[in-house]
């Protein structure tokens, strides 16, 4: 049975971050809230939690994980980026974006595209999501709280805990978050190339739905 803390969404209680960094860090998979809807979330490192989270979202190895980080520097750490590049996303973080780059050695392998080597990153508007980062002090790898069949992500925390309790950890309520994924955006070329439109505004990144 997973556990269930109700975190404040503005104003994060700093016990509850620590107890759910720790079960990411002990190998556990959480439910947590981000600026877009409800994500999916593990150690960047821990083989087994990734495996749970393929099974949950039955995916395959060609689908583009995430990692959630804290700041630039960060995206800078495990992602290859140029002055271009970061200019692009200096101007759309934090905000409801996935962005796909090439991955540094820092990634492990098994999280990268098995055919690009790319990784995809985020900095999302959230203060629980990255009150959560910066206590592990790495990003998480994270995907998109979407269940099979489903194709809208659910928003209410009662429910995702009463579908996922026997299958996550955690689940953290954060309120109700929405429903509409990131826009994922592919900036390994000089021209930025949009692979789905979501909550983020094409606007920003000189882009037309």
């Amino acid at each position: 049975m997973s556990q269930f803390f109700q975190i404040h969404p503005e104003n994060p209680q700093p016990r509850l971050i620590r107890q759910a960094a720790q079960i990411v860090q002990e190998g556990g998979v959480i439910v947590y809230p981000t600026d877009s809807c409800y994500a999916l979330g593990c150690h960047m490192g821990d083989k087994a939690a990734l495996e749970r989270i393929r099974q949950i979202r039955q995916l395959d190895d060609k689908h583009h994980f995430t990692l959630v980080c804290n700041d630039l520097s960060a995206i800078a750490t495990y992602a290859k980026v140029d002055n271009q590049q970061y200019r692009r996303l200096k101007a759309i973080t934090p905000g409801s974006y996935t962005v796909i780059l090439q991955a540094t050695k820092e990634v492990p392998k098994r999280l990268l595209h098995p055919k690009k080597s790319t990784i995809g990153l985020r900095i999302p508007d959230h203060p629980v999501a990255l009150a959560l980062v910066e206590e592990l002090g790495e990003p998480l790898l994270s995907v998109t709280l979407l269940l099979p069949g489903e194709d809208q992500a659910p928003f209410d925390p009662y429910e995702i805990r009463s579908q996922l309790e026997r299958q996550v950890d955690l689940v953290i309520d954060g309120g109700y978050c929405g429903m509409e994924p990131t826009t994922v955006v592919d900036l390994t070329d000089d021209e930025p190339v949009l692979i789905r439109a979501g909550k983020g505004s094409l606007a920003a990144l000189g882009l037309e739905a």
